[in-house]
């Protein structure tokens, strides 16, 4: 794992190839923009067992019916203003997001030692963030705006990670998109993957060295998975995000072009997943 202060992944944070169901409770939302806005925001409780999780929704209320929905996967810190950025900004491109809580209410690590003591939790219960990250597909899809037969699954860093794992399971998402996630796996996957994949990384992520890309390209193919990687040159981990700071030398920095690259891959993935 990249422990570093800015964004950690956790590439050891994977999932056993089990499926586990994900017990997801009432949907309560609060509202946290004014009426007349497009983009309206709200928080989201729902349950996975008996733990409240708390996730935060954005949609667009110009819009009229059912659209696609998006779930947006967290990095190590839980869901921050970061994730709270990009489910707003999806919103506006038409669809409803939902950040996925995994850690639950109230759960929001603020240091490096928080944040690596938190995850070290779901390291050690593969099962139980599995059924965390369905809980919260299970929240969007039963949200009242979102087309539940239209829906795919985003991630950053650690969640980067967490959707290539909610592929390789055969979750019911069209597709997933990785975000600087780790790609190894301690189980790969078995039979044909059915949600198409696309990685965006970075060439000089050290998380993400050429054996680990090749690795999963292998694994892809055996699979008979419709997927695609995107490498993004001079970029190294969590290169989405700004407060990744600009140190390459670090392992993990922002980098503006692949941030605005990978995201118009996004669209782009999505328009074909979509249409």
């Amino acid at each position: 794992m990249i422990d570093s202060p800015r964004c950690a992944h956790g590439l050891n944070l994977l999932f056993w190839p089990v499926v586990v169901a994900a017990a997801v409770g009432a949907v309560v939302a609060v509202s946290a923009r004014p009426a007349g806005a497009a983009v309206r925001t709200e928080t989201i409780t729902y349950s996975q067992g008996s733990v409240t999780l708390e996730g935060y929704l954005a949609y667009d209320d110009r819009i009229t019916g059912k659209r696609p929905g998006v779930l947006v996967v967290h990095e190590w810190k839980g869901i921050t203003a970061y994730e709270k950025m990009r489910v707003e900004q999806l919103a506006s491109m038409g669809y409803v997001a939902l950040a996925a809580d995994i850690y639950g209410k109230g759960v929001r690590p603020t240091t490096t030692e928080e944040a690596s003591k938190t995850a070290g939790i779901y390291r050690g219960n593969r099962q139980l963030l599995r059924a965390r990250a369905l809980a919260g597909l299970k929240a969007l899809k039963e949200f009242r705006y979102t087309d539940p037969s239209r829906v795919a699954a985003i991630g950053y860093c650690f969640g980067g990670t967490t959707v290539l794992e909610l592929a390789r399971a055969n979750a019911e998402v069209a597709g997933v998109v990785s975000f600087h996630g780790g790609l190894d796996t301690p189980s790969p996957a078995t039979g044909s993957v059915k949600p198409q994949v696309l990685v965006l990384t970075g060439a000089d992520d050290p998380g993400v060295p050429p054996a680990r890309r090749l690795a999963f390209e292998e694994e892809m193919r055996a699979a008979g998975a419709n997927w695609q990687m995107n490498i993004y040159s001079g970029a190294v981990h969590a290169f989405t995000n700004p407060a990744s700071g600009s140190n390459p030398s670090t392992g993990a920095a922002y980098n503006e072009k692949a941030d605005k690259r990978s995201f118009a891959d996004m669209k782009l993935f999505f328009s074909e997943l979509f249409k």
